[in-house]
């Protein structure tokens, strides 16, 4: 027996049925016995959804209003009166099992399965087996239209039957002209058969994906937006109806290893992926999901995988996967049973465990467990951030192709580990910071402060490729934190400008970001750590009368930095100051150094594109040999250091200290000469302080 079923939403109708995310407001149903060619009851049942607020089209096309649907039973109660009067109808026509028929697949993959499924409630067996009608005729009447143009209407127009849906009321006029196209495909010129029913996959399985496998693109679809907590499992609700491949559903990771809110979706054809891409920008809890197409060689590069080790951690098939990061790397396959404990228990015992290691054997403080159930998942999970031995550890779900992501991550890393890319080179390379008045440089405010490098590249959008190379810069505070600023060098002024125009004030994650277009002058000044604000430009520290910046101590050899890259440290510290105005007409030339060692002078933050830092402060200064020093001093004629490493700088003082405290710190040693303090500008506040107490030094 069939069950001819058709439904409506609140929204959208025919084609476009169940892309609007609007629930089910009327459901249609009449039982069809194939062998005696007999029908039950014809059915029709409104049900009230969430949202009583009807589309124009919907009211227009079904004649329904919200009043009428108030007074209605909800979707559950529906459902259970549709099993109960389909096995009434069954029992009054002898017959016990039925298959249902429907007008294409809009109304059971992308109505009922989603809808039963944000409202967290269970389908009956009979929706997850179904006949296509469409399809069924199709294959009854080959010379008829394609299967994605067949309408109820036109298959009854090529059979000759009636089409006045005027008659009938909407819904019924639908059922029974559908079950007058069945029994015309039953009768003898025909004699169809319903033997190849449509399936929905009742869970989504996991599995392995060999970087040998062919995937088809048209297969393949990139979500966008999703939370970073959600698992394969939450993916694959979010497309319930559709059917994903196995192992097909693999979460994105960034560079830090961290997932970034992306994932490349494999269903099992081309049909099925077409559905999915009307589900772009469906929520998922209170976010909306982007949907787009994507290729095999992006699903391969994420999904796939050559360990051997791997294949046979991942060939326990339906398994919960979880993943523990932040272990010592002195843990062993006991340590982590025994931190699980037998709440949880491992499948395979040891053999569940897999321990990410780099190629040279090195725990990288990452593992991957199997559980042969969620009850034993969800215990494992109670368990983030409980400590084994002096760590505490992260426990998190994750699937088959963030393992093999992670092991391809790790597997990659050179054996010799090379040193990070400076964020100021200490040669200058190809490039240059951007200087002078031409505006080609676009200023990003208001960033969050987690915003990356990579999220001011996908907020650009088509810009990008007009990026300079290496030309984002990221605006550091003192601190060296993100200040929610960064200046970013376009190729040409037209191309910065197009691009303030076009961002301005676009949202990025929750805030909106102001962009503008600037010069080149004014990014270095505050790159330098200025202040660029209504009233003009507010030069950097290092422009401005003050105390020098720390010196470290000299290193044994040394060479000379170019000039273009000296103007990046403005070591005042090494220039001798006049104490007249009559010498500071002279200016001594500029002697910048830095030793052999310097490959060594990097930040802790890093990027894709260096970033100068936000002051000259946040970078070591260091002395200039003696011997140049000198040479600097006689050419000048003005009083200098008597010895390089003069000067101290203090780290790690408590906030609210003063200068008396600094001066009390420092109380026993001798005062430097008189001559030393042409070399420092001090305020006359401040001098008579250094120089009250003679057996105190600061400097």
């Amino acid at each position: 027996s069939l069950v001819v079923l058709f439904g409506a939403t609140a929204g959208a109708y025919g084609a476009k049925l169940g892309s609007d995310e609007r629930e089910l407001i009327l459901l249609v149903w009449q039982v069809v016995d194939l062998h005696s060619k007999k029908v039950g009851t014809l059915h029709k049942s409104l049900v009230k959804a969430d949202n009583l607020d009807l589309s124009d089209q919907c009211r227009e096309v079904s004649g329904l209003t919200p009043e009428g649907l108030g007074k209605a039973e909800p979707l559950d109660r529906v459902l259970q009166q549709f099993s109960q009067l389909v096995s009434s109808d069954l029992k009054v026509l002898g017959r016990s099992s039925y298959t249902l028929c429907s007008d294409g697949q809009l109304l059971i993959r992308q109505v009922l399965h989603p809808e039963t499924s944000k409202k967290n409630f269970l389908l009956s067996d009979c929706f997850y087996s179904f006949y296509d009608l469409r399809k069924e005729f199709h294959t009854c009447y080959p010379s008829s239209a394609a299967v994605k143009d067949q309408t109820i209407k036109t298959m009854a127009e090529y059979l000759g039957l009636g089409t006045d849906e005027a008659e009938e009321d909407f819904g019924v006029w639908q059922v029974k002209t559908m079950v007058a196209i069945i029994f015309s495909m039953l009768s003898e010129g025909c004699n169809h058969a319903f033997t190849e029913p449509e399936t929905v996959k009742y869970k989504y399985e996991t599995g392995p994906c060999s970087k040998s496998e062919t995937v088809d693109s048209e297969t393949v679809i990139r979500a966008r937006g999703l939370p970073w907590q959600s698992s394969d499992q939450d993916i694959a609700r979010f497309f319930k109806g559709l059917n994903i491949a196995k192992g097909g559903v693999a979460l994105c990771l960034n560079s830090q290893g961290r997932r970034n809110g992306e994932a490349l979706v494999r269903f099992v054809n081309s049909e099925q992926r077409d559905l999915a891409l009307e589900r772009h920008k469906h929520h998922m809890g209170s976010r909306y999901i982007e949907v787009y197409k994507a290729t095999g060689e992006e699903f391969l590069k994420i999904a796939g995988g050559t360990s051997n080790e791997v294949a046979q951690f991942l060939s326990k098939e339906n398994q919960v996967i979880i993943r523990m990061r932040g272990l010592p790397f002195t843990a062993t396959q006991e340590d982590v049973l025994g931190f699980l404990g037998p709440e949880c228990p491992v499948t395979g015992g040891k053999e569940g465990l897999l321990f990410v290691k780099y190629p040279d054997g090195r725990p990288t403080g990452d593992a991957f467990v199997l559980f042969s159930c969620e009850e034993y998942a969800q215990n494992a999970l109670k368990k983030h951030k409980e400590i084994l031995g002096k760590r505490y550890i992260e426990l998190f779900r994750s699937t088959a192709a963030e393992v093999q992501q992670v092991l391809n991550r790790y597997m990659s890393t050179p054996l010799i580990p090379t040193l990070p890319t400076p964020i100021i080179p200490v040669i200058p390379p190809a490039y240059t910071i951007a200087t002078g008045s031409i505006r080609d440089c676009v200023r990003l405010r208001g960033l969050p402060y987690t915003a990356g490098i990579d999220d001011i590249l996908e907020f650009m959008g088509d810009a990008t490729g007009d990026i300079k190379p290496h030309g984002v810069h990221m605006v550091l505070n003192q601190q060296g934190r993100p200040s929610g600023d960064a200046f970013i060098q376009m190729k040409s002024a037209d191309k910065a400008f197009m691009v303030a125009q076009k961002c301005h004030k676009k949202m990025m994650k929750d805030r909106y970001v102001e962009v503008f277009q600037c010069s080149g002058e004014e990014m270095n000044f505050v790159l330098m750590g200025g202040t660029l604000n209504r009233s003009g430009l507010s030069p950097p520290p290092c422009k401005l009368p003050c105390l020098s910046p720390p010196a470290y101590a000299a290193f044994q050899t040394a060479a000379v930095i170019p000039a273009e890259a000296a103007a990046l440290y403005q070591p005042q510290a090494l220039l001798p100051t006049t104490r007249t105005p009559q010498a500071s007409a002279a200016a001594p030339p500029a002697v910048t150094y830095y030793p052999a060692q310097a490959a060594q002078l990097y930040m802790n933050y890093t990027a894709y594109y260096p970033s100068p830092p936000v002051s000259p402060t946040t970078v070591g200064y260091l002395a200039a040999p003696p011997g140049a020093v000198a040479a600097a001093a006689t050419a000048t004629h003005t009083p200098i250091l008597p010895q390089p490493g003069a000067l101290v700088r203090m780290q790690g003082l408590p906030y609210n200290t003063g200068m008396k405290e600094i001066l009390s710190f420092f109380q026993g040693y001798q005062y430097a000469p008189d001559d030393y303090n042409g070399l420092i500008q001090l305020s006359d506040q401040a001098r008579s302080v250094l120089q009250a107490p003679k057996e105190w030094v600061c400097l």
